[in-house]
């Protein structure tokens, strides 16, 4: 489904992604791992359209996208979250989500009963079906996690990339987000997994991805990758998940 090469990403003098080859099959879960500062958050917002490739070339379902602007990328069904979450103020978890739903995949608008329509059976899906007039300025970290979630998944995106979704969650509400992305998985969805929780990485991805100063020096079975010697050194060190 989507098919990387070479990619790579500078900014001024610093190399933040260098010449990275990689690709994601359709309904899988790719887990993207690496010490801060590894290129990760950057690898995927040269995915959804943030930022553009120095180098290399980008495809999603055959076509070239390493050129076309995110809401184009977005309209093919390309989706994202964010590690800093900001919802829309002053707006309810129902009309945020909404936002998402009229503008996602395919490229037409949607009506806004239409709209908050699909965004209620989102809320429903990702656990908010109880704060659907709840001002999302009055959610708490896991709520607005889930928040999140429903703005991404109202787009009804076939690749669905999470950057740090786990950050800052209790152990029970790691596993409650584990769950949550299996389900989204078995609806069709391909995801790519930015995540520091090696437990949620060994028990949700098919496969992992390694950076490391912005190359990727592993990929594989997440068994085997989270074994390499040098993925320990560079990344989990003493620390054994």
């Amino acid at each position: 489904m989507l098919q990387a090469k070479g990619l790579t990403k500078r900014f001024a003098g610093l190399v933040s992604v260098d010449h990275v080859d990689f690709s994601l099959a359709r309904n899988e879960i790719l887990g993207l791992i690496g010490p801060n500062g590894a290129g990760k958050t950057t690898l995927v917002n040269m995915i959804s359209g943030t930022l553009r490739p120095s180098e290399g070339e980008l495809a999603f379902k055959g076509e070239r996208i390493d050129t076309l602007p995110s809401y184009r990328r977005a309209h093919l069904g390309i989706a994202r979250t964010f590690q800093v979450m900001k919802p829309f103020p002053g707006l309810s978890t129902l009309d945020n989500v909404a936002v998402g739903a009229m503008f996602g995949t395919g490229g037409g608008e949607k009506s806004r009963a239409k709209a908050r329509e699909k965004a209620r059976e989102w809320l429903e899906f990702t656990g908010l079906g109880n704060r659907l007039e709840a001002s999302a300025d009055s959610l708490g970290g896991p709520d607005r996690k889930r928040l999140e979630f429903a703005k991404a998944l109202a787009m009804e995106p076939e690749l669905l990339l999470l950057d740090e979704v786990m950050a800052g969650l209790t152990a029970v509400e790691v596993d409650q987000v584990v769950e949550l992305i299996k389900k989204i998985r078995d609806q069709g969805v391909t995801i790519l997994v930015i995540e520091h929780v090696i437990k949620a990485i060994r028990s949700l991805s098919d496969r992992v991805l390694v950076l490391h100063h912005g190359e990727a020096i592993a990929e594989g079975d997440p068994a085997t990758v989270l074994e390499n010697p040098q993925v320990v050194e560079a990344y989990l060190g003493k620390r054994r998940a």
